[in-house]
């Protein structure tokens, strides 16, 4: 059985007390459900229709124009391009959240990929696992050399997204004591790795190796 209600036709009609974007949006929304409950077309109903311009209104007070508005939006994406949104995502979280996690396991590769350049390891040197995991957790994504193991992984704690430790080769999945990193840290590989020689006792790339004399 449909019913209606008169509330969203009086809020359309003094809509005063919408001033802000979001304020706007949720009754919108709500008439448009109301409407649907009710079982008529929202796409010609009148409280919704005026709710609809109410807050392009406000849009248009608050926004400035669509030039400005375009030429923002343009500057974001230029800005956005080719930075990693590892950071953003370990800040809100990717559980329950398909597209989010997708795009953390790609990122991540990617990170690990950059680390394992910066510390010299080419390729078939290391393996790259990514292992997703239910849809309540990140996941993690590995890098697993002959001589370390590095873990990204979110939910951990702010500021231990990265775990890296020796290890005795790739069929080594213990290792020694475990060292923390922020995921922030990841995005600059350079220095992470330098951290990671300096805290594992790792030999500098091209040091040969140490001979025993009888």
């Amino acid at each position: 059985m449909s019913y209606d209600i008169a509330f969203r036709f009086q809020q359309a009609l003094d809509p005063s007390a919408l001033s802000t974007l979001p304020a706007c949006l949720h009754a919108l929304i709500a008439a448009i459900k109301d409407c649907r409950n009710a079982g008529n077309p929202d796409e010609t109903d009148p409280a919704v229709l005026l709710l609809a311009r109410h807050l392009g209104a406000v849009a248009g007070a608050t926004g400035g124009g669509d030039t400005a508005l375009r030429r923002a939006c343009l500057d974001r994406i230029a800005d956005m391009r080719g930075k990693s949104a590892l950071v953003v995502l370990a800040h809100r979280g990717v559980s329950y959240d398909e597209q989010a996690k997708k795009l953390f396991h790609s990122d991540g590769r990617k990170a690990l990929k950059r680390l394992a350049e910066a510390l010299c390891m080419e390729d078939g040197t290391y393996d790259l696992p990514s292992i997703k995991g239910g849809i309540a957790v990140s996941g993690e994504i590995i890098l697993h050399t002959e001589e370390i193991y590095v873990q990204l992984r979110l939910g951990i704690g702010s500021g231990r997204e990265v775990m890296f430790r020796r290890v005795a080769g790739r069929k080594d999945y213990c290792g020694d004591r475990n060292h923390w990193a922020a995921v922030g840290e990841l995005l600059e590989p350079d220095r992470l790795a330098a951290r990671i020689r300096r805290e594992l006792h790792l030999a500098e790339p091209g040091t040969p190796p140490m001979r025993l004399v009888a």
